[in-house]
């Protein structure tokens, strides 16, 4: 049987799942508040992972932030202020699906946003980032990569499927219209918001039960809980790797 046949998948995700729940127990104890950023493109796998996160997790102390498009009155505001309102307080996990980051992604391929406004984010995202781990919070930032052809095939697949019906976007032609401006949007944005407080972990999503898998791996083994009571291997590293590895050419991005 392969190692990726379903029934072998899945006991490895209840296995993580365990050691997820340990986490977040000790978590909870020690009082730690977790942020973890889900970025990528269309399609990449961010609601797939973060439903295998929380399906486990305690509903009371676990919050998924998936915000809608700025108000008049957020788009007059600071830009990470409506982010700033969720974020967690002692023993809280805040996942957001995309955040603050769609400035320098979405806005600025749609021109959502002015060339200024996504130069002072740019500038600004780094300091902010350290303002959050000084305080105490743990930043995990997680860039969700996937290849044009495996975008298309599940950009397809959601049109056709009455499920997935609630997941078709406007947005979603212009994902394939605009890979090449996406790409350079992301280049951008990842090379100058990678730094010591808020490093990027980039994965490799075009397989998505790898990607999951992964993904739950990274996470366990970065929150660090001291007492799991399953053993837990680090993340295949062909599946999830630092952005720093990009920048040294020993990993490559979809372009």
């Amino acid at each position: 049987m392969s190692v990726w046949s379903d029934e072998e998948a899945l006991a490895r995700q209840e296995k993580l799942q365990v050691a997820l729940v340990d986490t977040q127990i000790w978590g909870m104890a020690k009082g730690r508040k977790v942020v973890i950023l889900f970025e990528g493109r269309d399609a990449a796998g961010k609601d797939g992972a973060i439903k295998r996160i929380t399906e486990v997790l305690s509903v009371r102390k676990t919050r998924v932030i998936a915000l809608p498009k700025p108000t008049e009155f957020d788009k007059g505001a600071w830009w990470f202020q409506r982010y700033v309102a969720h974020l967690p307080t002692a023993g809280e996990w805040a996942l957001y699906n995309r955040s603050w980051y769609n400035r320098a992604g979405v806005e600025k391929v749609m021109g959502f946003s002015t060339p200024e406004e996504q130069e002072t984010f740019l500038r600004d995202v780094p300091a902010f980032e350290s303002m959050l781990t000084d305080s105490g919070i743990t930043l995990i930032k997680l860039w969700l990569d996937i290849s044009r052809d495996e975008q298309k095939e599940r950009l397809d697949a959601r049109r056709s499927d009455p499920l997935k019906r609630l997941k078709v976007s406007d947005l979603d032609a212009v994902a394939q219209e605009r890979w090449g401006d996406y790409s350079k949007a992301r280049d951008e944005m990842l090379k100058r918001t990678h730094h010591e407080h808020g490093p990027w972990i980039c994965i490799a999503t075009d397989s998505k039960k790898k990607a999951r898998e992964n993904i739950l791996r990274h996470l366990i083994t970065t929150l660090g809980c001291p007492d799991l009571s399953v053993k837990v291997s680090p993340p295949d590293p062909e599946i999830v790797f630092t952005y720093d590895q990009v920048i040294e050419g020993k990993k490559k991005l979809e372009k």
